[in-house]
């Protein structure tokens, strides 16, 4: 299975593909950092809320644009559109560092993600279309979860090292780089033609991708599951430093290593999941992770509320939450290039990375209002019975 993946970075489009993808996530890591400590400087101990904010805003860059710049730019080459949004992408970011106001960052957060949210779904529906082999795409699913994950392990290290030598503000010419060699990238490819498209009006484009998803089973199914990972990874994601920091009174290195456990466990799954899914159905791998993730999040929810505050424990629960989000998440492309012919494909990748990032709008001002609210133990047993409830209404609606 490893052998495959390999073979599939000597592809001649998707290997370059693939290296645009890695560079830009890099860029995207180095600009989170960067962004962290903009806004420090800018709020002082506002500076959570400001991220908080950019981090709402982003999400409502991406539920409310993705679909309209599909139908916007659905007649236009494919290579235009994504160089296009690198391009903006980089200028924005060549931009952060010149601002001296906190409503700048959140103007041109917006911008970068409204370019983001043109970029990724149009990307991620070009690779179907490239490896048209099952097995081949489904190998490209999991070296694509495999980078998400790298992202979060590589590009914090990354920062730490370059901040030894340099000012914060300069990782934003290391996002600026890395945009810039992902459009180069893509520059350098031939990228397979659209499918015949119809001549829809711009009404039926904005809307069709979201029709095809709601009314297909399978992709309803999904969409609960959507529902499923953010009830509790948000959980992950916000309260994670709260958990280390105020529970378990360790400092930032402690934070890291248990993020990278996370990273790591993802990881893990998605370098077998070829192998269980030639021999599995994508719907028992997936609604079976759903199940793994309210259990074990119960689990330790309740754990937290007795008292238990093992390191170790700790650790190997967010190894097995971040494979099991994994177990979830990358088999999700492969739905989605089942569920419609060539020519849909893009709108249905975009009501996908629309709707689902609608459930992380939900899931992270919950989890982390939760976790204040009513303590982290609770957060953590509330956001188990929501995913688990989800993963009951997805096996319902996803039957075959």
């Amino acid at each position: 299975m490893v052998g495959r993946m390999i073979s599939l970075l000597h592809h001649p489009v998707f290997s370059r593909l693939f290296a645009a993808q890695v560079v830009a996530l890099v860029g995207t890591g180095l600009l989170t950092v960067a962004l962290a400590l903009l806004a420090y400087d800018l709020a002082g101990d506002r500076a959570g809320a400001v991220l908080g904010t950019a981090l709402t805003i982003k999400m409502v860059a991406y539920v409310g644009i993705s679909p309209l710049a599909t139908a916007l730019f659905a007649r236009l080459p494919r290579r235009a559109v994504l160089i296009g949004a690198d391009l903006i992408r980089a200028a924005v970011a060549l931009s952060l560092p010149f601002i001296d106001a906190v409503w700048q960052i959140y103007a041109l957060i917006f911008l970068l993600q409204a370019a983001s949210a043109t970029f990724t779904p149009s990307f991620q529906a070009v690779i179907p279309d490239v490896l048209t082999d099952e097995e081949d795409y489904t190998h490209a699913l999991s070296l694509s979860r495999m980078a998400y994950e790298i992202e979060t392990l590589v590009s914090p290290a990354l920062a730490a090292m370059l901040l030894t030598v340099m000012s914060y503000n300069l990782l934003f010419l290391g996002t600026v780089v890395g945009f810039l060699i992902s459009a180069v990238l893509i520059l350098s490819v031939n990228l397979p033609a659209r499918g015949e498209a119809e001549d829809r009006p711009f009404r039926e484009r904005l809307t069709r991708g979201v029709r095809i998803y709601l009314a297909t089973p399978r992709l309803r199914g999904l969409l609960a599951l959507n529902m499923s990972v953010a009830a509790v990874v948000a959980f992950v994601l916000v309260n994670t430093v709260v958990l280390v920091r105020a529970r378990f009174h360790g400092g930032e290195g402690d934070v890291a290593l248990v993020m990278a456990a996370y990273g790591a466990g993802a990881m893990a799954v998605a370098l077998i999941l070829p192998g269980l899914l030639h021999d599995m159905r994508d719907r028992a791998v997936m609604v079976a992770s759903s199940f793994g993730l309210a259990l074990v999040g119960l689990a330790y929810g309740i754990a937290l509320w007795i008292g238990t505050e093992s390191w170790t424990l700790l650790i190997a629960v967010w190894f097995v939450l971040g494979g099991l989000n994994a177990g979830i998440l990358t088999p999700s492309g492969r739905l989605l290039k089942r569920s419609a012919a060539s020519r849909d494909r893009p709108a249905v990748f975009t009501a996908q990375f629309a709707l689902s990032h609608a459930c992380w709008l939900i899931g992270y001002p919950a989890a982390g209002w939760l976790g204040a609210s009513i303590g982290l133990p609770a957060a953590l047993i509330v956001g188990a019975v929501v995913a688990g409830g989800m993963a009951v209404v997805s096996s319902r609606i996803w039957q075959g």
